[in-house]
């Protein structure tokens, strides 16, 4: 069974309610069809009857079962004002802001998850990164025991001798510019904690560089030795190694050449890039020409809010929204 499938099948033992603000993009009405079809998740499509509705019957997608909510005309928007202008307060906040933001589709389904009236939220498809991202960070903020969030891509190859039978996770592709050690520690954490509740199955994270243990001398290499150094100190129950070459992290043979003797050299599942240029040209790459299947999360929120890449396709979208939900089972788990 491929990654998603197993998802999939997590995600129904316990249906979880996601929000989908962007109804005016068709790969939004098309991946609520698939999610209510595959029953995965309850989808929630914020916008107007006649626009969802219109835009299913166009695309001839069926939307039977799907909740369609009209935020204009919402009866919570003065409670989540009320609220986001106590979150925000410091910032200056009133109450009139507030509810002024929330005429925007995004912020009004972020303070849903916020206010526990939904599960997870997917959006990205049609927003930037940054505008995505940004009231997620504002309003729902980091869990406890995090200091910072990341975005990680958990990828299924088709050759599946690289990684855990074809699967990896890299971190971070899209949000922290230039991780200082201290984060890019943490960023190794939250991917270790994030692949194991996925996959049920040991992370071995390796920290990426242009160097492996010592082959070359420049200020990029002193910060990832530095990030690993704090993180085995910090994190002592998860397997991680580094500086380490790409092949050599993920070639047993170079490996074992490269960086003898370590225990993730050769074998790793999770990648860890320096910073974000990194991270976010070696996504591309491997989805690219790697062909590989790519589903985007947010790692270390408080609840589960993720993000798209603009160029994600249908299927990715709704794998997005399954992942949401089986992140927001485990969050429900731990309370």
């Amino acid at each position: 069974m491929s990654f998603i499938e197993t998802i999939k099948a997590r995600a129904r033992s316990d249906i979880k309610t996601i929000v989908l603000p962007e109804s005016e993009d068709d790969r939004t009405i098309l991946a609520a069809a698939k999610v209510l079809a595959e029953k995965t998740a309850q989808p929630i499509i914020i916008g107007t009857e006649e626009e969802v509705m219109g835009a299913a019957a166009r695309l001839n997608a069926d939307l039977t079962g799907v909740q369609i909510l009209d935020h204009t005309k919402s009866a919570e928007i003065d409670k989540y004002a009320t609220l986001l202008a106590q979150i925000r307060a410091k910032k200056g906040m009133t109450f009139d802001m507030a509810k002024n933001l929330l005429s925007d589709k995004l912020t009004f389904g972020i303070m849903m998850v916020k206010s526990g009236d939904a599960d997870g939220l997917v959006s990205g498809a049609c927003h930037t990164s940054a505008d995505m991202l940004r009231p997620a960070l504002q309003i729902i903020k980091t869990a406890p025991e995090r200091k910072i969030a990341s975005i990680a891509f958990m990828f299924e190859l088709p050759d599946k001798t690289i990684g855990e039978d074809g699967i990896i996770l890299c971190a971070d592709c899209a949000l922290m510019q230039d991780p200082n050690p201290e984060e890019l520690a943490e960023i190794g954490a939250e991917s270790a904690a994030s692949f194991e509740a996925l996959m049920g199955k040991k992370a071995k994270v390796a920290f990426l560089c242009h160097s492996t243990k010592g082959s070359a001398n420049h200020p990029f290499v002193d910060k990832v030795v530095e990030a690993v150094k704090i993180a085995k100190e910090k994190y002592p129950d998860v397997l991680l190694d580094g500086e380490l070459q790409l092949d050599a992290a993920i070639i047993p043979e170079i490996g074992a050449s490269k960086a003898p003797g370590s225990p993730v050299a050769g074998q790793a599942n999770v990648l860890i890039f320096p910073n974000l240029e990194a991270g976010n040209i070696g996504y591309k790459l491997i989805q690219r020409i790697g062909k590989a299947e790519a589903y985007s999360f947010l790692q270390g929120l408080a609840a589960p809010v993720n993000d798209l890449s603009r160029g994600c396709s249908v299927d990715e979208l709704a794998g997005v929204i399954v992942i949401t939900a089986v992140q927001a089972q485990q969050m429900a788990a731990s309370k």
